[in-house]
Order: C-alpha cells, then structure tokens, then sequence
C-alpha cells in the first residue's frame, strides 16, 4: 500500500530543508516490519510543493508502525513543522493491473 501526502514548503524556506527531516526520520521507519521505502517528488511547476509517498507491505503493518510512539521520530517531525504545510493526500492499495509499454516491465 501507498500512503501519500502532498508538502508544501513555506516562504523563506526550501525542498531540501524538509528532505533533510524527511530522510532522517524515514531511515527510522523504514526498520519497522512491513517498510518498503519512500519517495519525494517536486512538483514540475512548483519546487516548493513535494508530493511524498511512503510504501508498505499492508495498512496493518503502517498502523502497527503509527502505533508505536517513537521519540526520535516525533523530535524529527517537529523540527519540519516550521517550514511547511503537510496534507495528507490518502491510502491506497497496490495497484490491481499495471499497464505498460511493450517491453518493458513493472516494478
């Protein structure tokens, strides 16, 4: 499963400012059971709007995850929480069909 948030980078501040937060708390999560990795893409007309995704095995394994208070964690969230705006954007299942170019092959 996917879950997918869209960040929006206050003024006075960059991208690479929250990326910094990002990558440290998510090489935390990332060793819960179920963590698959996650992703930050910029938005092609705007560098100050990020859309993040974070990739799990299951729900089950992200809220076993979201259950388990991490200090580390929280302290890294809080730190970012000046220079940006997060909305959550939903959950979503892994894809049921993938179509692709003649070829090629999914992930």
């Amino acid at each position: 499963m996917k879950y997918i948030f869209e960040v929006r980078i206050r003024e006075g501040h960059t991208a690479e400012e929250y990326a910094d937060a990002w990558v440290r708390a998510s090489e935390i999560i990332q060793q819960a059971p179920g963590a698959r990795g996650t992703e930050l893409h910029r938005k092609i007309d705007d560098p100050n709007v990020l859309i993040a995704i974070a990739s799990w095995d299951s729900k089950a394994d992200r809220d076993a995850m979201e259950g388990q208070h991490n200090p580390e964690v929280a302290r890294i969230i809080r730190s970012a929480a000046p220079f940006c705006d997060i909305t959550p954007l939903g959950e979503f299942e892994d894809p049921e069909w993938v179509v692709m170019p003649p070829g090629k092959r999914g992930n």
